[in-house]
């Protein structure tokens, strides 16, 4: 059974009701699939529904949680996102902080990153990434 960490463009697509991201959620809880949020983009999600008082967005954000697990925090994902940061940086790449932890926290927690960047993070080695919102 596959475990997928939603990023936070596909939580904003499924908040806009986007149907590709939508069936594909829906075929993930039918095949018995983990479907969690990652915590750094429940983060991400959360603060951008406060900062700009999205009350109704933020109540709807509020059930999609009650439906799935938001992965907790916890220290497993210091060191490998030191080592996903190094890695990338010694190559000349670089991506958003929050996108490494997110990415360590998926690596650690054996997790399918589902992004539709997956250009962003297909640098990181050992990270499986899956896109629901490619047709």
């Amino acid at each position: 059974m596959i475990t997928f960490a939603l990023d936070t463009n596909i939580i904003s697509f499924y908040m806009r009701k986007n149907e590709v991201v939508r069936q594909n959620f829906k075929k993930a809880v039918q095949s018995k699939s983990t479907i969690l949020i990652a915590p750094f983009a429940y983060y991400e999600v959360r603060r951008g529904l406060l900062a700009s008082n999205a009350t109704r967005q933020l109540k709807d954000f509020d059930n999609l949680c009650r439906r799935v697990r938001v992965g907790e925090l916890d220290n497993a994902i210091l060191n490998p996102s030191s080592e996903i940061y190094s890695a990338l940086r010694t190559k000349g790449w670089t991506i958003d902080e929050i996108d490494i932890l997110i990415a360590a926290f998926c690596k650690v927690h054996d997790c399918t990153l589902v992004t539709n960047n997956t250009r962003h993070f297909e640098h990181i080695p050992g990270l499986a990434l899956a896109d629901w919102s490619a047709a």
